[in-house]
């Protein structure tokens, strides 16, 4: 469990010096309670109570990191079952296989399409998160040369499954400096898995037929010394998976059981293009931290990433685009101006319209803390007077000649008023981002 104010209390010195900027020792321990501030700020506290306390803070779920230098990547590390009691830090990472059976052209035709797969949405850039080799040929020559291909073409991260301590221990000594993901250790190899890990400082994955085969074997790989672990069930069926995962997530957040404090992975191999696509979604709503799919097809991904971006979305932080004035075909000084929230998902709702429409526009973008027109509208962050500020800032009458603006339908109350306070006509638009193309060829002249 983690620690309260006054259990973190008895562990300071107690001087209450304020080096800390708090007037009391027991002042810092609450704002260390509550995660306000470090426990650096504090120049006096002691070896023993900073491990003690280090160890205390420790997420539920343990953080664990792969890849190098900027292609580094991190799941695991959350704090909470549902994300609206807080928020989820690290989203589930999808990686794609590759087995070491393929031919040579298969092989990096595959590596390089895993490369090039990635999708726009909302006005963020999402890509594959990691490369699965796959021990299918059972050959470490083969598997090594696979490896060697992989790096050669690509820079991500990689997951290392085989279950031969030599074939993983000869690919180690190519890659370990990337942060690996060794997988698996199983209840026949885990000594020899376990000093591979610990040697090349690496993530071992462990493999076992239920919960209570991996929590004896979680316990053994600790008891060897190693910190950092995935876990896999290897569930049978969907519900089974949900089922071990959700107990998993439960007995490390409720009852701070901390053998099974890491995160999952799960393999989803031959299901069928929509079954695949299925499962995947299931486990990164409940609570899969690395999801391993054989499936390239746009039409899986797709739905993978989106739920995965809507999922680990911060409720609190909504996401937003920049607020300025955005100019859509070939412009000019006769150009219509819209006028629209920074939501990034209003945002991204007009601006196809706009764009779809083969009408050559201007889009004024205000500030609106990321709310949407109407919510904005009601909390006074879409006002006459922030709309006229923001045109003002933009120097929108230096991008066009005429002096008509055109703001949402939903908000036509505001026209007057951001008439009055701009000086600008105001002309009412659609209140459906779908008839803007309408809209714009029959009303604007």
């Amino acid at each position: 469990m983690a620690l309260s104010g006054l259990d973190i209390y008895k562990l300071l010195p107690k001087t209450n010096c304020k080096k800390c900027g708090s007037p009391t020792c027991l002042a810092f321990a609450m704002k260390l309670a509550m995660k306000k501030t470090s426990l650096d700020e504090c120049p006096d506290v002691s070896e023993e109570a900073k491990k003690a306390l280090s160890e205390a803070s420790r997420p539920p779920i343990a953080a664990i990191t792969f890849g190098s230098g900027d292609g580094k990547i991190e799941t695991g590390g959350e704090t909470v079952l549902f994300r609206h009691e807080k928020t989820f830090y690290h989203q589930a990472l999808v990686a794609i296989s590759v087995e070491d059976a393929l031919s040579d052209a298969d092989l990096v035709a595959r590596v390089k399409l895993i490369e090039e797969t990635s999708f726009e949405r909302i006005g963020q850039h999402i890509a594959l998160d990691m490369i699965a080799i796959v021990n299918s040929s059972n050959s470490s020559e083969k598997f090594v040369s696979t490896l060697d291909k992989v790096l050669a073409n690509s820079k991500k991260p990689l997951i290392l499954a085989s279950e031969d301590p030599k074939t993983i221990e000869e690919a180690l000594k190519k890659c370990a400096d990337k942060k690996p993901l060794v997988y698996a250790a199983t209840r026949n190899n885990l000594k020899d898995m376990a000093r591979i890990a610990k040697t090349h400082k690496v993530a071992l994955a462990l493999k076992a037929a239920n919960l209570e085969e991996l929590d004896k074997l979680a316990q053994e790989a600790s008891s060897l010394g190693v910190q950092e672990l995935v876990l896999d069930s290897c569930p049978e069926t969907l519900n089974q998976a949900i089922n071990d995962f959700t107990q998993i997530r439960r007995s490390s957040l409720k009852k701070n059981y901390r053998t099974l404090g890491f995160p999952i992975i799960a393999f989803i191999k031959g299901k069928g293009k929509y079954r695949t696509a299925q499962e995947a979604c299931a486990y990164i709503a409940k609570y899969a931290g690395v999801i391993v799919i054989d499936s390239l097809d746009r039409e899986v991904i797709l739905p993978i990433i989106t739920i995965r971006q809507n999922i680990y979305t911060d409720p609190q932080k909504p996401v937003t685009v920049e607020p300025k004035l955005y100019s859509f075909g070939s412009v000019d000084e006769n150009s219509p101006v819209m006028v629209t929230t920074n939501f990034s998902l209003t945002f991204y709702t007009v601006s196809p319209e706009i764009e779809g429409g083969k009408f050559p526009a201007y889009l004024l973008v205000t500030d609106s803390e990321g709310m949407s027109v109407l919510t904005a509208w009601a909390a006074e962050k879409f006002t006459p007077e922030i709309i006229a500020e923001a045109m003002k800032k933009f120097e929108v009458d230096k991008a066009v000649s005429h002096k008509k603006i055109i703001i949402p339908g939903y908000v036509s109350v505001l026209s007057g008023k951001l008439e009055d306070a701009s000086g600008w006509k105001v002309m009412v638009g659609p209140k459906e981002a779908s008839g803007i193309p309408k809209y714009l060829k029959e009303a604007w002249n």
